[in-house]
C-alpha cells in the first residue's frame, strides 16, 4: 500500500479573506496545515469551546490580508486574523488537532460564514460581513 492512502485526514473549517468559509478535508500533518495558513502555524483558542483557530504566526507582520475578527462575548472586537486559517477541535487531553464534531462545525460555519470588510472609525477599527459578487449574483439568478 503507498503512504498516499496511508494518510488521516481532518474535516475542518476553511476560512479565507475576502470568501466564504467552506469545510474541507485535509491531511492531517504539520505540511499540509504550513500550506494551508501560507507559513509557520499558530494556534489560537479564543472560545469557550474546545476549537482552535489555525492561523499564520506571521500573518500581520507580513502584511497578510485582512480576515475575520475575533469577537468576545460582549460583541467587542478582541482581534484580527489576517490570511488564511481554519478552524478544528481542538480538546485539552489531545495531543493533535481533530475533525470539527457536526455541532462545533454548524457552529463556527456561521460564525464565520461571510467574509468581513475592515473600515477605521473615531471610535476604532470596525468590521462588516458581505455576500461576495459571486454569492450575490448566484440569489439574483434564483430570485
Amino acid at each position: 500500500m503507498s503512504d498516499e492512502m496511508n494518510k488521516e485526514t481532518i474535516r475542518v473549517l476553511l476560512v479565507k479573506p475576502d470568501e466564504k468559509a467552506v469545510m474541507i478535508e485535509m491531511e492531517d500533518s504539520l505540511d499540509a496545515m504550513q500550506e494551508t495558513v501560507g507559513g509557520m502555524i499558530e494556534e489560537y483558542m479564543p472560545f469557550e469551546d474546545e476549537v482552535a483557530v489555525v492561523c499564520n504566526e506571521e500573518g500581520k507582520m507580513t502584511n497578510l490580508p485582512p480576515n475575520r475578527a475575533i469577537f468576545d462575548e460582549k460583541g467587542e472586537m478582541q482581534d484580527i486574523i489576517a490570511g488564511p486559517f481554519f478552524v478544528c477541535y481542538a480538546p485539552i487531553e489531545s495531543e493533535k488537532f481533530l475533525s470539527l464534531t457536526p455541532e462545533l462545525e454548524a457552529k463556527y460555519k456561521e460564525k464565520f460564514q461571510f467574509p468581513e470588510q475592515f473600515f477605521r472609525t473615531p471610535e476604532g477599527i470596525k468590521a462588516m460581513k458581505f455576500i461576495p459578487a459571486a454569492d450575490e449574483k448566484n440569489a439574483e439568478q434564483t430570485r
